[in-house]
Parts: structure tokens; C-alpha cells; sequence
């Protein structure tokens, strides 16, 4: 996976660190060393990281935890990258649009830990728009979000639309999040 920005940390482990040092292309991501005596910074000061340590660490989340030795080198580089792998998706599944956070594996929305569940095309129609920096046309909208290839005409869009306003002014009280205007819809 591309995770330039993600640091693996090596927790009071110094033989794996300088064997993965060693490879540390084949991981695609930064690699730290964490001694014990140095524990009290690793924990609130790396937001994006990995640990890899012996022992089991309680007060750390993403911890890959290596006890039974010997360990075959390729097993562990495929453990580390498929816990990147799962941090990129939950980190690519989470999109923040303005005050709100759209959680695409929930498929919801939320505002100060309010939440509301959205449907399949509710979650299809924000984020076709929050892509967008210019207005995006009902028939546009009917392509790209429905797939209808024809220009009948329907108010399939303006019915979604006005649905999803109404919960999102019901439970966040919010009128604009999406917004109209001749040339379509916004957000």
C-alpha cells in the first residue's frame, strides 16, 4: 500500500527493527524505534501508526504482536501490510466535508457526535457532490448517481434531495448543506 505518511514503530524490539530497516523498501512506510524507557512518548504523539512489539501494549491500539519465533520474514512483511492496508481504507472510508464527517462503511453521516444513517444513493448523491466545486444538473445527477441514460423525465432526484435535507435539517438543524441554485445542486 502507498502509505508514505504512516510510521510503523518497532516497540523495544531493536533485532526485528534492524532486520526490517533492512527491507524497509518492501514496507513502503517510515520505521521507527521505541526503547521501554522511551514509552511514555510514544503514546498521544503518533496519531497514524503501526507498533510492532513482543509483548502486548494495553494502552496502544494497531499493535502487531510477534511471539512465536522463529518467525518467516515474509509472513510478518505480509501482517504489516495488511494492517496498512486496513489503516488506508479506514482512513480512505472516512471523508470530513466542512463541519461533518461521512463514514462510508457506516454509511453515515455525523456533526458533533450526532449521527445519521444514510441509504446507498443518499451516501452516492453527497459524495458525488461534495467532489464537485461547480453546481451539478438534475440530468447530471440522473447519469452519474442513478445511471439513467435517457432524458426522461422524472423528479427522482429533486425527491432525494428534499428527503435529505429533511433529515439532515431534523437531526442537525442544518438548512444549506445542500444547496440549489439554476445550475443544480451543491454542497
Amino acid at each position: 500500500p502507498n502509505m508514505k505518511n504512516h510510521q510503523l514503530i518497532i516497540y523495544d524490539f531493536k533485532v526485528l527493527f534492524n532486520i526490517l530497516d533492512e527491507i524497509k523498501e518492501y514496507l513502503n512506510c517510515e520505521l521507527i524505534y521505541f526503547s521501554k524507557k522511551n514509552y511514555k512518548d510514544l503514546i498521544g504523539n503518533y496519531s497514524n501508526f503501526t507498533i510492532i512489539t513482543k509483548n502486548e501494549l494495553k494502552d496502544l491500539s494497531s499493535v502487531i504482536v510477534v511471539k512465536d519465533f522463529p518467525y518467516k520474514i515474509k509472513k510478518l512483511i505480509e501482517l504489516i501490510n495488511t494492517n496498512l492496508i486496513k489503516k488506508q481504507f479506514n482512513l480512505q472510508s472516512k471523508q470530513k466535508i466542512g463541519s461533518y464527517k461521512l463514514d462510508y462503511n457506516s454509511k453515515s453521516i455525523s456533526k458533533n457526535d450526532i449521527q445519521l444513517s444514510l441509504t446507498e444513493k443518499e451516501l452516492k448523491l453527497i459524495n458525488f457532490l461534495k467532489n464537485s466545486n461547480h453546481p451539478i444538473s438534475t440530468i447530471e445527477l440522473q447519469k452519474k448517481v442513478w445511471g439513467y441514460t435517457s432524458t426522461l423525465e422524472t423528479h427522482t432526484v429533486e425527491t432525494h434531495v428534499y428527503r435529505l435535507r429533511k433529515k439532515l435539517l431534523k437531526k442537525f438543524g442544518d438548512k444549506s448543506f445542500i444547496k440549489s441554485s439554476k445550475s443544480g445542486y451543491i454542497i
